[in-house]
């Protein structure tokens, strides 16, 4: 079978097993770069697709394309992935199946976090604009910001978020995480106020609200991924950090951050954070250990001994 039929073909099968666009595209990505390099290498068929050439691939992406060691394992995932369908449905055997051996490469995990210079500076510049302009930019943005601190969510579960899923009774939102696995998150009395107040200007903004909580001024419909990536970016340009990245994650990093430094325990935070495995959560208790002392020292059960 030729690459191209067969990209084609886990694309058709994971349309039908219903994954989300997104998750869908990146695949694609991946594979159709995979599938260009090996056309370079004048390897058109699934058949002729040997370790080395995956190999040799993933060193043209750490050469030639710069991939970290993160991004270069994210698109040796979908490779195997794409393999394995491939073998689960008898296109290949599974002897033949080139993945099969291949290990990730180690990476160097680096969980960067704002402090409150970052957070007072990017929360101060957006109640300026608000206060100067009163955009529906500026009070979009402003609420994102703050949502994201409040709740540690991924990009894509904010931009799915929705009206409806914001009880302001309970103060809870219920989002739809990886696997598509539904959520409710504990919303802070801070964080209802300002959705609240975020509600009543889109009403009067748009006079008709929308389905989705954060929505493009010109349609009033839902945000795309590239729309809140080109938020960040103006942001970053206006910010001008040296020492942070200035994306989603940081900000759910951020709050994890947080989260640990005012005393959660590591169960109420892998919940809060939707993580499936604890020792996802562990990452963050082992990098950011140091910055415990003070919750150590003020709890820490030596205190009441006489020693």
């Amino acid at each position: 079978m030729l690459i191209k039929f067969a990209i084609q073909e886990f694309k058709d099968d994971r349309e039908y097993k219903n994954l989300s666009p997104r998750t869908i595209e990146s695949y694609l990505m991946t594979l159709k770069e995979f599938q260009t390099y090996c056309g370079e290498q004048e390897v058109v068929s699934i058949e002729d697709v040997s370790q080395s050439i995956i190999k040799s691939y993933l060193i043209y992406c750490q050469k030639e394309r710069g991939n970290n060691p993160t991004t270069r394992n994210s698109k040796l995932h979908s490779i195997k992935i794409f393999f394995n369908h491939l073998e689960e449905i008898e296109v290949i055997e599974s002897k033949k199946n080139p993945i099969k051996k291949m290990f990730y490469v180690k990476e160097d995990i680096q969980i960067e976090a704002f402090n409150d210079y970052h957070i007072n500076q990017m929360l101060n510049y957006y109640r300026r604009i608000k206060q100067r302009e009163r955009t529906f930019h500026a009070y979009r943005d402003y609420t994102i910001i703050i949502t994201l601190l409040g709740t540690g969510v991924r990009l894509g579960e904010l931009i799915n978020l929705k009206w409806n899923d914001v009880d302001f009774k309970s103060g809870t939102i219920t989002v739809y995480g990886k696997k598509r696995e539904q959520s409710s998150i504990p919303l802070a009395d801070k964080l209802i106020r300002e959705l609240a107040e975020y509600q009543v200007f889109c009403k009067q903004h748009f006079k008709e609200l929308s389905e989705y909580v954060f929505v493009s001024d010109r349609k009033n419909g839902k945000l795309a991924v590239d729309a809140v990536k080109s938020i960040f970016m103006r942001l970053k340009k206006a910010m001008a950090f040296k020492d942070v990245r200035l994306s989603c994650h940081t900000f759910r990093h951020t709050f994890a951050h947080r989260m640990l430094m005012n005393g959660c325990d590591i169960f109420t935070l892998q919940k809060m954070l939707r993580h499936s495995q604890l020792n996802i959560t562990q990452r963050y208790l082992s990098i950011w250990g140091t910055a415990l002392r003070e919750q150590n020292q003020k709890f820490n059960p030596l205190n009441n001994l006489d020693i």
